[in-house]
């Protein structure tokens, strides 16, 4: 099973994007790692960030240190660390961020929390990502097609 999504696919092959699946693992371990850092990095390093696990305390703590080893290889100064909030609004299961929400109701879709809760984390992670104000929110309604969140009547 791939950990890309469908709507990543035109960059996800050579990796010259940031895919989502390594952003969430940014945020899990607190890096914020720059696209200028990513492309340093050689194809195989960009692998190993993707394939790392981090669904542990020791995990994180090892994937963020993997990502400082490796950006030091070829900058002198190390990603920037983050804090690290007790709860993402990914991880709340008791309510649909409202970012979601407003995203969503601008393209005519209603997200209800049993549908928020059906998705995995990565999927509720790309939703909270891509409907942030301020970012490119052009592929918030391919991911909402590509999760079954879309009205049956505006799919395709």
């Amino acid at each position: 099973m791939t950990p890309f999504f469908q709507f990543e696919t035109d960059f996800v092959e050579s990796l010259r994007c940031i895919p989502l699946v390594v952003r969430y693992k940014l945020d899990r371990c607190g890096v914020k790692l720059k696209l200028q850092h990513w492309h340093q990095l050689s194809h195989g390093e960009r692998q190993q960030l993707v394939d790392q696990e981090v669904e542990t305390p020791g995990a994180i703590a090892a994937y963020r240190a993997l990502i400082h080893r490796q950006v030091l290889q070829y900058a002198p100064i190390p990603p920037a660390d983050l804090p690290i909030p007790d709860r993402f609004p990914w991880q709340d299961l008791t309510v649909v961020p409202e970012s979601v929400q407003v995203q969503g109701n601008l393209l005519g879709i209603s997200l209800s929390l049993s549908q928020w809760q059906g998705l995995t984390p990565l999927q509720r992670f790309a939703l909270v990502k891509l409907s942030r104000s301020g970012h490119e929110n052009r592929n918030f309604r391919p991911a909402c097609q590509e999760f079954g969140l879309m009205p049956e009547d505006s799919v395709g």
